[in-house]
């Protein structure tokens, strides 16, 4: 026994790294915008999220000077840090003035928003209807939420309609207990998985037929589709 114990050998519990990944590193230079410098060479960046082409603006740039002027910096700002501001203030009311709603609230982060907007609202008995495509975000706002979770395929309003008729009929035979379960639908206005448009416009029909709340994730629908940028809602 106690030779085998000496001829064992631990297995690495990570992957040797060469030594050229350390001591050579990839460095990049200047701005990352759509087009990035890596040791000198000019790239295409394919892995921003920078879709707006934000970084670069002139007009942006600006006000991000005159604002850390201002205010300073600091590695954040969320309300629960330092407070309310009033550009917080300005900017919910410029927000909801553009979309035409009573009120916005701003998030600090914008995977926290829909995280968090779900498990608000939502309690452990009610019925969430959920796109297979939805993104990472939604998904960890629905498991939160202890929500019962109901899948239908990707922009298949057929199918979501059928699962919404069947609930419809298990309604009807208990109304007591349907009166104490809501119903949702959590959609994204352009999927990030598959950059597909949801049919909103349909989905308002199932809202007032079906009596269901939706949630709609516009993170990259907002400012990109309808006449004015509205998002979503604004496009159809």
């Amino acid at each position: 026994m106690d030779s085998r114990i000496a001829a064992w050998e631990p297995m690495p519990l990570v992957p040797e790294t060469s030594d050229s990944n350390i001591r050579e590193p990839r460095t990049i230079e200047g701005k990352i915008t759509k087009y990035v410098k890596i040791n000198g060479k000019e790239c295409l960046n394919m892995i921003s999220s920078d879709f707006y082409g934000l970084i670069g603006n002139e007009r942006i740039e600006e006000s991000a000077k005159n604002t850390i002027f201002k205010y300073g910096v600091g590695s954040c700002g969320p309300r629960n840090f330092y407070g309310t501001v009033d550009v917080h203030l300005n900017l919910e009311k410029q927000l909801a003035d553009f979309l035409g709603s009573e009120e916005t609230i701003l998030y600090s982060y914008g995977f926290a928003t829909i995280a968090s907007a779900i498990p608000a609202y939502s309690k452990k008995d009610d019925l969430i209807y959920v796109d297979k495509a939805v993104n990472f975000s939604i998904q960890k706002g629905l498991q939160a939420s202890k929500s019962k979770i109901i899948w239908f395929d990707h922009n298949d309003m057929d199918h979501l309609e059928k699962l919404l008729e069947e609930q419809s009929i298990k309604d009807a035979k208990n109304k007591k207990k349907s009166a104490q379960i809501r119903k949702f639908i959590v959609v994204e206005g352009i999927y990030a998985n598959t950059a597909d448009i949801c049919p909103l416009d349909k989905l308002i029909e199932f809202k007032w037929k079906y009596k269901v709340r939706i949630f709609v994730d516009e993170s990259l629908s907002f400012g990109v589709l309808g006449k004015n940028g509205k998002g979503g809602f604004n496009f159809f």
